[in-house]
């Protein structure tokens, strides 16, 4: 969570290059720093920059390219629900993955609408599964279903808020990459997005803020609204 002062105005007419300029600079007025914003982009799971527009038509800060980047498994953290969640028993759905704080008052809200925005503008077919990684273990049932209520991601796609202990939660953020960092009144993280392919592939990622309709874009491409996933 970041403070609402560190949070830009964005437009959505906004070009990909300045809109990464423009998350690197949230990140690092958010203590994350622009290394480590970086990183969600430059990992070893990133394609050559070359390769990267032969590959297909996604639209994400960064992509890759099928079976290149299988998500890291989720497998000891429950839902909203109180069941035991395995990220594994989506396979054959497309997947979003966000990392968010239900009692943030500034940028997860903000996230959390633009994401709404952009599964909105699908078809409810193409609309992926929801899966947030909580990054406050002081998290419950009731101060989830609340945020999404709130943000308006209620009843546009199937979702499941994953919570724990911090013990519990912290595997996850290092095998995505998030930096969470509690700090007096708040929890700085990385504001990160990735998109899975059917088979369980990161895809695409990023950093906010986004343009909702890259966003889109890329939910409607790995759903199979334009041409072969496996692009």
């Amino acid at each position: 969570m970041i403070a609402p002062r560190a949070v830009p105005r964005y437009r959505f007419s906004r070009r990909a290059a300045g809109q990464l300029a423009a998350v690197l600079a949230v990140a690092t007025l958010g203590g994350v720093g622009a290394g480590a914003a970086a990183h969600l982009l430059l990992s070893s799971g990133t394609a050559p920059a070359a390769t990267t527009a032969a590959r297909g038509p996604l639209r994400g800060q960064a992509t890759w390219a099928a079976g290149v980047r299988p998500a890291p498994a989720i497998t000891t953290l429950r839902d909203q629900t109180g069941a035991r969640f395995n990220l594994s028993s989506l396979r054959g759905r497309t997947v979003a993955i966000e990392f968010w704080d239900s009692h943030c008052k500034s940028a997860c809200p903000l996230a959390g609408r633009a994401l709404a925005a952009s599964e909105r503008a699908l078809p409810v077919a193409q609309r992926p599964v929801l899966v947030v990684v909580s990054v406050n273990p002081q998290d419950t049932r009731t101060s989830v279903r609340a945020a999404l209520r709130s943000w308006g991601l209620t009843g546009l796609a199937p979702w499941h808020w994953l919570m724990g202990s911090h013990a519990q939660l912290a595997p996850v953020w290092r095998a995505y990459r998030i930096f969470v960092k509690p700090t007096r009144g708040d929890i700085t993280h990385t504001e990160a997005l990735y998109l899975l392919d059917r088979r369980g592939d990161e895809r695409s990622g990023y950093l906010f803020p986004y343009l909702p309709a890259s966003v889109s874009h890329d939910m409607g491409v790995l759903a199979g609204r334009e041409g072969d996933e496996r692009v």
